[in-house]
């Protein structure tokens, strides 16, 4: 009997784990999409500033 509550105890354990992972793996693609850029990025990292309209000058 003690074996068998020691094999539950150890399965909850890692379907605990496992869905913890998901869990956290599931919120980081939500984070990355959420702070992805949506336009062009430099080389560098930053979002390219628009150029200059030429009309306006």
């Amino acid at each position: 009997m003690k074996k068998l509550l020691a094999l539950a105890v150890v399965a909850g354990g890692v379907l605990f784990v496992v869905k913890r992972n998901k869990a956290a793996k599931a919120e980081a693609d939500l984070w990355r999409q959420a702070t992805a850029p949506s336009g062009p990025v430099s080389a560098n990292g930053s979002t390219p500033t628009k150029a200059a309209d030429a009309s306006r000058n």
